[in-house]
């Protein structure tokens, strides 16, 4: 089957000033429809043709750089989009719950994944995941990704490649993770991905 760029599940202006609608024009639109193009032109025929994108990534880590590079780059891009939102929300009790029990707060643990995501070198992504019952942050570096990996359920990410911020912020990797993790983050989405208890399915 063929893939399709995840729709925003949003207005293209819903993340400003944190992302603008220019900034999502060219992610959205052009890095990650090349990355799903890619990825379509790659298995086309193949026997990867009928699995999951999650599927692929697992199946083409280690064996095809070029194919996992690709599908893994639309999985972390579709999963990132749903990981913001222009509207408020809030952990569900379960999470808060978990929240308070690695980081100490919400605010807390906002506070670590910016510093995590600032000293991050180079590009990258930087998770917050459930492993083993317990909240976690993780970083993959380039285009790896939490999606393949048995015993990790990721519940948001933040893309830190240059593209993602570089319209709206230059060179200041803190400033958009600040501004993306004080009002942006999407915690219904996190609430739900740990209920669910399995990892999130690209679509």
């Amino acid at each position: 089957m063929a893939f399709e760029v995840t729709p925003l599940p949003y207005a293209d202006t819903a993340l400003e000033p944190a992302v603008s609608a220019n900034t999502l024009s060219y992610h959205h639109g052009k890095h990650h429809k090349a990355y799903v193009d890619k990825t379509n032109a790659a298995i086309e025929g193949t026997d990867h043709a009928d699995k999951s994108l999650a599927e692929i990534v697992a199946a083409a880590r280690g064996s095809d750089q070029g194919l996992f590079n690709n599908a893994a780059q639309s999985w972390n891009h579709g999963f990132y989009w749903h990981s913001m939102t222009g509207d408020e929300t809030y952990p569900s009790d379960e999470l808060k719950s978990m929240i308070d029990d690695a980081f100490g707060s919400v605010e807390e643990l906002t506070s670590k994944l910016q510093d995590r995501g600032a000293g991050h070198f180079a590009s990258g992504w930087v998770w917050l995941a459930e492993k083993g019952g317990k909240l976690t942050i993780e970083e993959t570096h380039d285009g790896d990704t939490l999606a393949d990996q048995d015993g990790v359920n990721p519940l948001l990410v933040i893309d830190l490649w240059e593209h993602a911020y570089y319209l709206d912020h230059q060179n200041a990797r803190p400033a958009y993770l600040k501004a993306v993790t004080e009002g942006k983050l999407n915690w219904s989405f996190a609430s739900e991905n740990l209920a669910r208890g399995t990892t999130w399915s690209y679509a």
